[in-house]
């Protein structure tokens, strides 16, 4: 499936192709919910990274999170890189060099009419901000952290690979 994406001033539009476009997965961690905003939680999708097109690239920044693990006294530096645009601070796509044949774009940031999951996986409730209600269906998972199924593994199993 072809996306569209942009930020909200319309300084940064961008485009890739996703065989993973359900946004299925909310993410309930302390980055997602203080760099997206929302609802306490942030939904990527799965994109190729080598057809992402991008205009206005000078207006993207790039965001390490600091992550501190329980125990640790000391806070590391993620290798994921939080693209934003500069100018109005819209988060656009995750690039993680751990996966790079992949782009994980906010389904918040793509303009190209969605379709909708007939379930959602709600990850990393543990640190979920304690005024967050979880809006969990029937179907849905819930996990503590992340779960072992990625988005390329959900999109199979549900026969959802555009």
């Amino acid at each position: 499936m072809h996306l569209e994406g942009s930020c909200h001033c319309g300084a940064v539009t961008f485009s890739l192709t996703s065989a993973h476009p359900y946004p299925y997965q909310r993410c309930y961690c302390s980055i997602c919910r203080k760099t997206q905003g929302g609802g306490g939680y942030a939904i990527n999708l799965g994109g190729d990274a080598a057809s992402l097109k991008i205009q206005g690239r000078k207006h993207i920044s790039i965001y390490h999170a600091k992550m501190k693990e329980a125990g640790e006294k000391r806070a590391h530096r993620s290798t994921a890189e939080r693209h934003f645009c500069s100018q109005c601070g819209s988060g656009l796509w995750l690039f993680s060099p751990e996966w790079p044949e992949l782009i994980h774009p906010f389904a918040s940031a793509i303009d190209t009419p969605l379709p909708v999951p007939p379930e959602h996986t709600h990850l990393m409730l543990g640190s979920k901000a304690s005024w967050v209600e979880v809006d969990a269906k029937p179907k849905d998972k819930q996990f503590a952290v992340y779960p072992e199924e990625s988005i390329a593994q959900w999109h199979e199993r549900l026969g959802l690979v555009k």
